[in-house]
């Protein structure tokens, strides 16, 4: 039984024609019983799924992990592909453990590879297309937020004599004035930190491709500029902006991962008594929050966050929460 694939090793198939038997070979293991049991060309739809279909590595391992337990479950049922029918995905769906969201998570995941199977003509049929997800409709996002004050809080206590104090300063400090998510802020190089005429802009490589370009804010260039005249490293525009710090406290070469980043912002956050609750996230949605109550306007913030929907946006908006606080109070008994 497959109980769990590892998705962080689902990379594209290599092109070396000595490797590749192996590649394929390895791959192969990482295949469902219930994909493998209805033969090689099932097998080798399902690899392409992931390698060919899916680009964002933290999509392809969440929807690996996905399948991987529906499949599980299917085969403790005996259920082969081919028996795999809509009641079958909804019975599923309807014990699945986790939240709304991750149940809508797991059926389009589930839903997709079935596509990808029907196109491939490995199935005459998509056996999740007509499932309904379960309905989950939020006004008000979760993601914990910083107070301003706060905020600064966090940037000032950060040690600015050491390399990785200057680095993570003007790593928070980019997320926070430009909203920017954590992976589109470590996946940046030195060049995607570039001057246009006057002004200093940023460029993130985000989701799907796109590129979004952001103007700096005056304090996240300020900190930006100490961080690279330590570092050094300001003429190497191909390589990481962003860079690990080695057992030696210097800086390295690789860039940092985002769950790097999220230890790193646990350990600073303790170390300055703010809300054990903060994650990578929370500057994003900080930066919105103190943007619109200075003035600033939703639809501006969704250009700057790079939102696709205004919705999007006001789920970071948390400047109407102390107005609540402040309305229950007239409830005089």
């Amino acid at each position: 039984m497959m109980d769990h694939m590892d998705a962080s090793n689902l990379k594209h198939p290599t092109t070396d024609l000595v490797d590749r038997q192996s590649h394929k070979a390895l791959l192969l293991g990482m295949v469902p019983i219930t994909i493998r049991q209805a033969g090689e060309p099932a097998a080798r739809r399902f690899i392409e799924f992931f390698t060919a279909n899916i680009r964002n590595p933290n999509t392809r391992q969440a929807y690996a992990r996905a399948v991987s337990h529906f499949f599980s479950w299917c085969e403790q049922r005996s259920i082969a592909l081919y028996e795999v029918e809509p009641m079958l995905v909804a019975s599923y769906i309807e014990q699945h453990p986790g939240s709304a969201p991750s149940k809508k998570q797991a059926l389009a995941a589930i839903r997709m590879l079935f596509d990808w199977l029907v196109v491939g003509q490995v199935l005459p049929m998509n056996p999740a297309s007509s499932v309904r997800g379960p309905k989950y409709v939020t006004k008000h996002g979760k993601t914990s937020v910083l107070e301003g004050d706060q905020a600064r809080q966090l940037l000032d206590s950060l040690d600015t004599h050491s390399i990785a104090g200057l680095r993570d300063r003007a790593l928070i400090g980019v997320m926070v004035y430009s909203f920017a998510r954590v992976s589109a802020v470590v996946g940046m190089n030195v060049g995607d930190y570039y001057q246009n005429g006057k002004r200093w802009w940023f460029r993130f490589h985000e989701k799907g491709g796109k590129v979004h370009e952001v103007p700096a804010h005056s304090r996240a260039i300020e900190y930006l500029d100490a961080y690279l005249a330590a570092a050094g490293i300001g003429d190497q525009t191909h390589s990481p902006l962003f860079r690990a710090i080695t057992r030696q406290r210097t800086i390295g070469t690789t860039r940092p991962h985002r769950t790097d980043v999220f230890q790193m912002i646990k350990r600073r956050v303790k170390r300055a008594g703010l809300p054990a609750s903060t994650c990578c996230h929370t500057f994003r949605a900080t930066g919105i929050t103190v943007f619109l109550q200075n003035g600033g306007t939703v639809e501006k913030a969704q250009q700057i966050a790079g939102h696709e929907s205004p919705r999007t946006t006001k789920l970071y908006d948390r400047t109407h929460d102390t107005i609540a606080f402040g309305e229950v109070e007239r409830i005089v008994i």
